[in-house]
């Protein structure tokens, strides 16, 4: 067995039948970490013309020392220790004769899920995969809990074969309905939707504009991404708040007249409340008459769905804070989840912190994404497989390593 460069057909073939095969183990992929100054190789543990692994291997320089990373993993079986190590041994003498001091892996495999009844994660047979890779000479990371690490560590996936409005819990369906009322809409967008996109998101990623003009033209040269925006249509808006205003007029009358035949506190408590309502829709009414007159299309709101294989992937997502009473966020993953239900099977909602505390800075983040019922897991963590102690180590002691992956 041997390690040998891929053509682009037989990487692309191993992945669609691998397990572990997601959208980082991609030519798309490969393309866009170009632009950020990686090179790039496919490479294939064989035996004969037999592939039995792969990976996508990005390459880059911190100073003079070059480290490998292989994005979500190896495309290996981690169950099975021989095999891993007799794939780990030549993986580390075919690059340590390339002079790389490491290569980092952080493989889609999910360790354990959150019970959302205890709070809890529940672990799984994976979880022995940690020693194996340990034995087999990588060096486990710290287990960071929110989003210090590459990518994040704990996921949100949601099955979708039998998603609808019914399925989420109370205070998303109310939010939803919200939306709905307000007169959001969803619309798919080209490349020119890019610079509308980013405004909305400009403020939460550190990446700029033009990271995710390239990262739509890479992944749309095979249809492989999505750009939705949410607008107000105000005509929508305006009818849904007239028509609220005049069901509220008839229960206003139906109370006055209870109360004039005899007073109760809960009547009287319901009449303020509908007083409120009144007010509440009356308001509506006139924002939506202005902005009908005013003829401008808002967008407040968007997202870029990545496309592979079974399952679709919420990659980044945005929304203006002036429009936060129409619960944009909501409705967007609503229409986005409805709009692939039928052609996919699962849906990604992207990462979560792994502190299910209330005092978590990104427990509002959490409890938005459970509210779509989706599951979260724990995934194993990053790893450094070391191939040239010395070098490693310098990068280690000097910090050049930590600056290299820092977040910004």
């Amino acid at each position: 067995m041997n390690i040998r460069v891929l053509t682009m057909t037989e990487f692309n073939n191993y992945v669609a039948q691998h397990p572990l095969g997601n959208y980082y183990q991609s030519l798309n992929y490969a393309q866009l970490q170009a632009e950020q100054g990686y090179e790039y190789e496919f490479i294939g543990y064989c035996e004969n013309t037999t592939i039995l692994a792969a990976t996508l291997i990005l390459s880059k320089k911190i100073k003079n020392i070059t480290y490998g990373y292989a994005p979500r993993g190896f495309l290996v079986d981690y169950t099975n220790f021989y095999f891993l190590k007799n794939f780990t041994d030549q993986i580390k003498e075919y690059y340590r004769k390339r002079g790389f001091a490491f290569i980092k892996i952080n493989p889609e495999i999910a360790i354990g899920k959150l019970n959302t009844q205890t709070q809890n994660i529940e672990y799984n047979t994976n979880y022995h995969i940690i020693d194996y890779l340990i034995k087999c000479g990588y060096r486990k990371l710290k287990n960071n809990y929110d989003f210090e690490a590459i990518l994040p560590r704990f996921n949100t996936v949601l099955p979708l074969e039998n998603y609808s409005l019914n399925t989420v819990s109370k205070n998303t369906r109310n939010k939803i309905k919200k939306g709905l009322s307000k007169g959001l809409t969803l619309e798919m967008a080209d490349k020119f939707g890019i610079n509308i996109f980013y405004k909305l998101i400009e403020n939460k990623v550190p990446k700029d504009n033009f990271y995710y003009i390239d990262k739509f033209n890479v992944f749309n040269q095979n249809d492989a991404i999505d750009l939705f925006l949410v607008s107000v249509d105000y005509n929508k808006y305006l009818l849904n708040a007239e028509q609220k205003y005049e069901h509220e007029l008839d229960v206003n009358n139906y109370l006055n007249e209870k109360i004039a035949k005899k007073s109760y506190p809960n009547l009287i408590n319901r009449k303020m409340n509908s007083d409120q309502r009144i007010l509440t829709y009356k308001n509506e009414i006139v924002e939506a008459t202005q902005k009908v007159k005013e003829h401008d299309k808002y967008f407040i709101a968007g997202a870029l769905v990545i496309k592979y294989g079974n399952r679709i992937k919420i990659d980044v997502s945005g929304f203006d804070p002036e429009f936060k009473n129409y619960a944009p966020n909501y409705f967007l993953y609503h229409a986005i989840l409805e709009y692939y239900k039928n052609n996919y099977k699962y849906a990604e909602l992207n990462g979560v912190s792994g502190n299910f505390n209330k005092d978590s800075s990104y427990y509002g983040l959490t409890r938005f994404k459970l509210g779509y019922k989706a599951d979260i897991y724990e995934y194993i963590g990053e790893f450094d497989l070391v191939i040239d102690p010395v070098k490693y180590e310098f990068l280690l002691k000097s910090g050049r390593m930590a600056k290299e992956f820092a977040k910004d």
